[in-house]
């Protein structure tokens, strides 16, 4: 097996030394029109939490959605926390604690984060838990159908104990909710995307199938509900190493690839630990932000589909060298990307939009503190605007941190 860590810093140095290839970046003149307002979702210090380990957010009708896990203060006690926001991420309920109730350790981390999806009050949190070795094991899903107030142990996705990682759902427009996730039930020596639908909010899963037998085997997966009602799911295939994006029109009893997101053609035998982005404009155009490290074109690309993902215009590049992390909405009239890029000072999280479907992208900006190292940012469209939220290092620990973008 090669030494993953390894290959994680070797790439993350190519990133710094490339040279630009495949379409530039198109700038407008313009500033970055959109205001921001940055802030932490939770009180670390008061809640006695020292290192914020992983999160993610989820938006569904007015609500914003979000869980973590972090790590106590003198404890190794993972801490399990779910809050919601009524107003685009400017205020926030105060944590419930869920690791009381569901005492499981925890695997999650920073691009293999723990996930939940909304559908009125009917939520759904899953992450994976430790298994037989340390850093592996089955996921677990809790579910509540009061909109957060109590939750209950769901069935296991996979229905299996055996090692699931890199997990993703969504919930539809009818309640259903849907999960991806990687896993090596064939034992052949490397990962597939699965696929299972839950009618009933994680109590119990059905169609549970493969959309891919072979996957790379460290990166995180994204799907995305199209303006046409079909399931698109972004993931990294395993030879080349390209994106790949699968569809379902039947509400997941289906799947089939249906493209290759940036055809860079980049053999590599081993893992960047870097998914995608994807996001759905109000034209129903699909986007999606993808990272290549193949030669002489390494970096961060944008691409457009008009045909519900069954092409996909030339890669455009966005970013410097050194951009690695990325994610996009579509929200406040406008595509907004997020990436983190390493640089002379460490890594920070920038920020830059474009109001013309991704044809032209504003100069990036920076959105993290200036002095602090940030990484992984998501994004989510919201219905004031949109929210950005990443990981930065403090002299306390690594915090949760926020931008309100309206």
């Amino acid at each position: 097996m090669p030494n993953l860590k390894a290959i994680y810093l070797s790439v993350a140095v190519l990133t710094s030394l490339a040279s630009f290839g495949c379409g530039e970046q198109k700038l407008v003149t313009a500033k970055l029109a959109l205001d921001q307002s940055v802030l932490s979702p939770i009180d670390a210090k008061t809640l006695g939490l020292q290192n914020l380990v992983s999160f993610d957010v989820y938006v569904d009708r007015q609500t914003v959605h979000a869980a973590f896990v972090a790590t106590p203060t003198g404890s190794k006690q993972p801490y399990i926390g779910y809050l919601h926001s009524e107003d685009g991420g400017l205020h926030w309920s105060q944590p419930s604690a869920l690791s009381p109730q569901f005492n499981q350790p925890v695997e999650a981390k920073v691009g293999n984060d723990i996930q939940i999806a909304a559908a009125g009050d009917k939520l759904l949190i899953v992450w994976q838990t430790t298994g037989e070795l340390p850093g592996m094991g089955p996921l677990v899903a809790i579910y509540s159908n009061d909109a957060g107030k109590t939750w209950q142990q769901g069935a296991k996705p996979t229905g299996s104990d055996a090692d699931q990682s890199h997990h993703e759902l969504l919930a539809d427009t009818e309640g259903r909710f849907h999960a991806v996730w990687l896993d090596d039930r064939d034992e052949n020596g490397y990962q597939g995307v699965r696929y299972a639908r839950s009618s009933d909010s994680g109590k119990s899963w059905e169609m549970a199938q493969t959309i891919d037998d072979s996957s790379c085997s460290c990166c995180w997966n994204r799907m995305i509900l199209g303006a046409d009602g079909k399931l698109n799911t972004l993931y990294r295939d395993m030879k080349p190493r390209d994106m790949a994006l699968a569809q379902s029109a039947d509400g997941g009893a289906s799947w089939q690839r249906l493209s290759t997101v940036g055809e860079f053609n980049w053999i590599f035998d081993g893992c960047p630990h870097n998914g995608g982005g994807l996001a759905v404009a109000s034209d129903g155009s699909l986007h999606s932000l993808v990272w290549t490290g193949a030669d002489n074109q390494v970096g961060l690309y944008h691409m457009q589909s008009i045909d519900s993902g069954k092409s996909w215009t030339p890669p455009q590049r966005l970013g410097e060298a050194g951009a690695f992390h990325v994610d996009i909405a579509f929200g406040a009239g406008r595509l907004v990307a997020v990436w983190d890029a390493l640089g002379p000072e460490g890594s920070k999280v920038f920020v830059s939009e474009s109001v013309d479907n991704g044809e032209h992208w504003s100069a990036s900006k920076l959105l993290s503190s200036a002095g602090a190292s940030a990484t992984f940012p998501r994004i989510v469209a919201t219905p004031t605007g949109l929210l950005a939220m990443w990981l930065e290092q403090t002299p306390t620990g690594k915090q949760w941190s926020a931008a309100v973008l309206q």
